[in-house]
């Protein structure tokens, strides 16, 4: 009975958690898209429209009337939309907020989430193909192209983060968990080559991340002058309204896996808070972490740089993109190398004053 008790407890939290985590995700998800646009029509020397203007979108959309295609398989174009959300709704379960610690922490969740981030992608694909239009077809092919394009990258990121973990940790087993990547900044325990090689691992996904969003310059799926939205051209109503939400949701997914890879620092200690306040200064740290995050890796990379062709794409994230994370691999590598040896002269060094 104490066993059933507990556990009845346990799942009454996951529930609350669950949908506190997807009221946060769209709430300040659309906050950023609206900071965003904001941001980005300033820059462009433009008024833009005011921040609360993704709000009227949703509710706007929501009103609609839910157009269906007569040529669409309905169940699976209606049901996408729904799987992209609750995909990437799933991914805030394994995210560390400021100090508070994931509501599911497993020793693999790193992997787990990379796999979730493919969720929204491929049920705007599968989508797009039920759509029965040309253009979502065009725009569906384009999706699948630069989702192989950049996961490649991504997940040399992720490899090597868990490698420098395993090196300085050896008995350590969760070195995939964003929780445990959070509580052990990797900044002060690398050299100056390594310090380079993780700097040039931040770069590598800062530029991976607006194509997970589907930003430009990546935006080659959803063309809106080319294929009139592409994977979204036969969207409208709810269906629309809700890969807005998975948008909006992602868009806080992506700068908060940056802000625990990178920046996982908190700053509570530093006031000496504890408790409720320290939580709530660190969560407010934290939502300011994700706004530079999203400033520097999605507002200034689309309004600095046009839409580029699927193509060029491919090659960047293929080519340069790769052999940039293979660089701050090796950089890193090398830097452990040479810890190493140092290690093992520094009693010479000792006795002939080189220390």
């Amino acid at each position: 009975m104490v066993n059933m008790a507990g556990f009845s407890l346990e799942f009454l939290l996951l529930v609350v958690g669950t949908i506190g985590l997807a009221l946060f995700g769209i709430f300040f998800g659309l906050i950023y898209k609206g900071i965003d646009r904001k941001l980005s029509a300033h820059m462009q020397g433009r008024i833009g429209p005011p921040i609360r203007q993704p709000f009227r979108d949703v509710v706007k959309l929501f009103t609609k009337e839910n157009i269906v295609p007569d040529n669409a398989i309905a169940w699976v174009f209606n049901w996408a939309p729904i799987i992209g959300l609750v995909g990437t709704i799933s991914i805030l379960l394994y995210l560390p907020i400021g100090s508070i610690n994931p509501i599911a922490n497993t020793s693999g969740d790193l992997i787990i989430v990379l796999y979730l981030l493919m969720i929204p992608s491929l049920a705007m694909v599968i989508g797009g193909f039920a759509s029965g239009s040309i253009y979502a077809t065009v725009g569906a092919q384009r999706e699948m192209a630069t989702m192989i394009a950049y996961e490649f990258p991504f997940a040399i990121i992720i490899v090597t983060i868990a490698w420098i973990l395993k090196t300085i940790n050896i008995e350590a087993t969760n070195v995939f968990s964003l929780s445990f990547i959070a509580a052990n900044p990797l900044w002060g325990n690398l050299g100056i080559l390594g310090f380079i090689g993780f700097i040039i691992l931040l770069l590598v996904l800062v530029i991976v991340t607006p194509a997970e969003l589907s930003k430009i310059p990546f935006d080659s799926p959803e063309a809106e002058t080319e294929i009139a939205g592409g994977l979204l051209a036969e969207y409208s109503g709810r269906n629309l309204g809700i890969f807005y939400l998975t948008d909006a949701v992602k868009t806080v997914v992506m700068a908060s896996i940056i802000v625990a890879l990178f920046f996982p620092y908190n700053i509570s200690g530093f006031f000496g808070l504890n408790n409720i306040p320290a939580i709530a200064v660190d969560f407010v740290f934290y939502l300011i972490k994700v706004l530079f995050v999203i400033l520097f890796s999605v507002t200034l990379i689309r309004v600095a740089i046009a839409r580029l062709k699927i193509d060029q794409i491919v090659g960047i994230y293929w080519l340069w993109i790769t052999l940039l994370g293979l660089v701050g691999l090796i950089c890193i590598m090398w830097d452990y190398q040479m810890m190493l040896r140092y290690e093992f002269y520094k009693p010479i060094f000792s006795i002939l004053g080189l220390q």
